[in-house]
């Protein structure tokens, strides 16, 4: 893989070989003219405003230095491509409204116009010059070394001053000079190219900033992760949307048509077999409408989620206290990611916490929705990273001694109810670990983090566990 920077490069066998020590020479170089004009430009324009305070364009003039960073921070951008390939976008943002004003405005409001300004006056009143030092006294000896021979020849073969000092009076020592110079070279082009790295990064990082790639990065993570998670609340939608109007009504006529057959039927073995198939029908359908249900709750979709987190709590084995009061609509995948944590971490509580009592909270304060789950159970639990099923799933384990383990128990990070997996290493529930696979609330916790917000665990060996969750929100509409 090819460097992306001078910096990668100077840590390449081959840097001497490539192409990067001429450019960081060239990039030292061309500070010059750039330092020139702007030194120039600032104080032509501080004389001239000063002069013409009096008059309303002076004052422009001494106002419109402080754009003067603007020009030379475009200049120092291009620049830079000739030591770093990475780009240097412009950190400024695009006026809402058009005209010079309204440009002037945003640029004054910014503040990396004012880094830029910061940039332009150390670079116009000294860093050019320290760039044009750099180079000459980097490459200035072992040239000047190398050029011993010519300036002996133009002298007649008289004398000639290498570096001002040493006199020269035949060609075996110029010759001596030039392998002195030519040997000094590589170590030269090794200086002037780390002064220009660091020189480029200081200019990086007041012109472009120090995480720009990775700020871009990140953010395109953000975007593509929260592509991710609406793409799977449209599938679950689907999935929900297809057993509902597909799987769970050829059960329901199933049920039916086996009910009016069993009536049918005399008594005997075939109308035993009938009340056993009507029997089955029955368990799959419900079994069904718990799927559903898991996928989907349309008491989440219809009454939001404080209704939602009472109907969980009713249908949870372990007695559940539900402190949700007034908390209104929130937008929708907000909601939805709340209500599965809860969900996962009630089921996991009766699974594996040996709890007599869980409690749900739930509020929104600061612009954001709070939610926590606390049991009484033996604690110890670990939020596990990582997973032997190549998904890159978490696993929501324990320890030996207990606590809430992984599995796919209650609502997972599919929002599916039921499943196994509840870590009976031992022969008890909940000690020894969950089995390999499990997702827990890794997955949950991921589309918590799509959603800007934060899962965090609190388990101590002998409880309480409390599970918090935070997510930015505001209201949609607020009840009571």
């Amino acid at each position: 893989m090819s460097p992306r920077n001078l910096r990668q490069a100077l840590y390449e066998s081959g840097y001497l070989r490539s192409a990067w020590p001429w450019r960081a020479v060239l990039y030292l170089l061309s500070s010059a003219p750039v330092g020139l004009m702007a030194l120039l430009g600032i104080v032509v324009f501080a004389l001239a405003g000063g002069v013409l305070t009096i008059l309303v364009i002076g004052l422009a003039l001494l106002a419109a230095l402080g754009l003067a960073g603007v020009p030379v921070g475009a200049i120092e951008r291009r620049r830079l491509r000739l030591v770093d390939n990475s780009p240097a976008r412009s950190p400024h943002r695009t006026p809402d409204e058009p005209g010079f004003l309204a440009w002037a405005r945003v640029r004054y409001q910014e503040r990396a116009t004012w880094y830029e300004l910061a940039y332009t006056v150390l670079f116009a009143f000294g860093l050019w010059m320290a760039d044009g030092l750099a180079l000459l006294g980097g490459l200035g000896a072992p040239l000047a070394m190398m050029a011993t021979p010519v300036l002996l020849a133009l002298d007649g073969g008289g004398q000639a001053q290498v570096l001002k000092y040493w006199s020269v009076t035949s060609y075996s020592e110029a010759a001596g000079w030039a392998l002195g110079g030519a040997m000094l070279l590589p170590v030269a082009l090794y200086c002037v190219g780390t002064f220009a790295g660091l020189r480029a990064a200081f200019a990086r990082l007041l012109l472009v900033g120090p995480d720009d790639a990775l700020r871009e990065e990140l953010g395109e993570v953000s975007r593509s992760r929260a592509r991710l998670v609406h793409a799977f609340e449209a599938e679950r939608r689907r999935i929900e949307r297809d057993l509902h109007d597909g799987a769970q009504q050829r059960l329901v006529a199933l049920t039916m048509t086996l009910g009016l057959a069993r009536l049918d039927a005399p008594p005997g073995p075939l109308a035993d077999q009938l009340a056993k198939a009507h029997d089955e029908a029955g368990k799959v359908l419900a079994e069904l409408r718990e799927l559903i249900h898991g996928i989907h709750p349309q008491v989440l979709a219809d009454r939001g989620l404080e209704a939602a987190l009472e109907d969980a709590a009713d249908r949870s084995p372990v007695p559940v206290l539900v402190n949700a009061s007034g908390l209104g609509r929130l937008p929708e995948p907000v909601e939805k990611a709340a209500y599965f944590v809860v969900c996962e971490a009630l089921a996991n509580v009766a699974k594996h916490s040996g709890a007599a009592l869980a409690e749900v909270g739930a509020e929104v304060r600061d612009g954001a929705l709070f939610v926590s789950v606390v049991d009484d159970g033996v604690g110890g639990a670990v939020l596990r990273r990582g997973g032997s099923d190549g998904g890159g799933s978490g696993r929501w384990g324990e320890d030996a001694d207990g606590g809430w383990g992984g599995g796919r128990g209650g609502v997972s990070d599919g929002g599916t109810s039921g499943g196994s997996g509840s870590g009976e290493a031992d022969g008890r529930p909940g000690v020894g670990g969950p089995r390999p696979g499990g997702s827990g609330l890794t997955g949950l916790s991921d589309r918590v983090a799509a959603l800007n917000g934060t899962l965090t665990l609190s388990s101590p060996p002998g409880g309480p566990t409390i599970l918090g969750v935070e997510i930015p929100c505001e209201p949609v509409e607020v009840f009571g």
